[in-house]
């Protein structure tokens, strides 16, 4: 794959910095997520294909036990707020000092200096900084985030994910690591550059809610079906709106210009009363197959079973049965090979990864009798 041989050190933490940590496994990297010790459960639901390792961080000696290891990998990826890892010896100067190599990727809301850096928050708050949840919504309500999709995700994770694999090719060149300061604000801004750039174009010049492409337009919105399901549609260009009156039965001789915004609410009103007349299968049928952009609302659980995404693959089981995305994007020589395995046990790998870290037998039976590390193999095989 294409980050084999890569190593990662994952600190533990809540959703971007796991699904960061997720995506360099997926594609081939050797993460290593650390655990504190004494937690009966972990809530990193993106932990295929990692392992863990399990340390006691108040003990001065877990500290050290960790620094061995992150002088020794690829890559440090850490979510914790500015000036953690400093006060633990454990900051970018720290660990570069000891290998030059390392890229420290540092994952977090605010980022690393301004006012809000060592501020608490979430990812409605970073979107709010960001600009682009005064964007999001329906016409005269209030801005809606769209779960934490935007700034934990694609923001955060994704974005991080993507600058450790620049750092790295840039390292193929220089031989020097470096540090990455993924500000989730900025990032979820940088996704959300569209919104920027185009508003020139007149796509974003009304009310939130009342523009072609946040629900404003009725060719570009979600239909409720005879069914109490939903589709999909999003017929823009004239070509495609044509196919969509087509399927839908109506004579566009009969309908108020596409684009005459004022008659947008009459011609939203038509379109629902339609679409609540077949089923979401049977419109299916109809606009399958057309270029109306008229897609099914799939369930998480639909997603499987729907043909496109079967053929190629789209979607898999794991080994307890739950679905979950294959890796994206699908490269032709070396893919990504998710794993399919249940997620490890909190210490399932403290033992095996310290031994090949190069500690001795004895030092590891020492650090899990003074308790500096936990060890759970044997809960692994139960």
């Amino acid at each position: 794959m294409a980050l084999t041989g890569v190593r990662v050190i994952e600190l533990a933490g809540l959703a971007p910095a796991p699904f960061c940590g997720m995506i360099l496994a997926d594609f081939g990297a050797r993460v290593i997520r650390v655990d504190r010790t004494k937690v009966s459960m972990t809530v990193d639901t993106q932990a295929r294909g990692k392992q863990s390792v399990a340390l006691n961080l108040k003990s001065p000696k877990a500290v050290a036990v960790l620094k061995r290891l992150c002088v020794q990998s690829d890559v440090v990826l850490e979510p914790y707020r500015k000036g953690v890892m400093e006060k633990m010896g454990l900051g970018p100067e720290d660990l570069l000092k000891d290998n030059p190599r390392l890229i420290y990727a540092r994952l977090t809301g605010y980022g690393q200096s301004g006012s809000y850096a060592k501020a608490a928050g979430h990812d409605i708050n970073y979107l709010a900084l960001s600009g682009l949840l005064s964007m999001l919504g329906r016409s005269s309500e209030k801005p809606y985030a769209p779960l934490n999709l935007v700034a934990d995700f694609a923001g955060g994770g994704l974005i991080c994910a993507f600058g450790i694999v620049l750092a790295l090719l840039e390292r193929s060149r220089s031989g020097q690591g470096q540090i990455i300061d993924a500000s989730m604000v900025e990032g979820a801004a940088y996704v959300g550059s569209f919104m920027w750039k185009s508003r020139s174009l007149g796509l974003w010049n009304r009310p939130r809610g009342e523009n072609m492409l946040d629900s404003g337009a009725p060719f570009y919105d979600t239909y409720r079906t005879s069914d109490g399901k939903y589709v999909a549609v999003g017929a823009i260009e004239p070509q495609f709106y044509e196919q969509l009156i087509l399927g839908l039965g109506l004579d566009d001789a009969d309908l108020p210009s596409q684009m005459s915004v004022s008659d947008w609410p009459q011609l939203r009103q038509t379109f629902t009363q339609v679409f609540a007349t077949k089923t979401q299968a049977e419109w299916g049928r109809i606009f399958d197959g057309t270029d109306a952009c008229v897609t099914l609302v799939l369930s998480l659980d639909e997603v499987l079973s729907h043909p496109h995404n079967q053929a190629r693959g789209s979607f898999f089981k794991d080994s307890q049965g739950e679905i979950s995305p294959r890796p994206a994007p699908v490269l032709s020589r070396s893919p990504a090979e998710a794993c399919r395995t249940r997620d490890p046990f909190i210490g399932e790998h403290t033992r095996t990864v310290l031994m090949e870290y190069g500690f001795e037998q004895a030092q590891i039976e020492q650090l899990l009798s003074d308790g500096i590390i936990e060890c759970n193999e044997a809960k692994a095989r139960l």
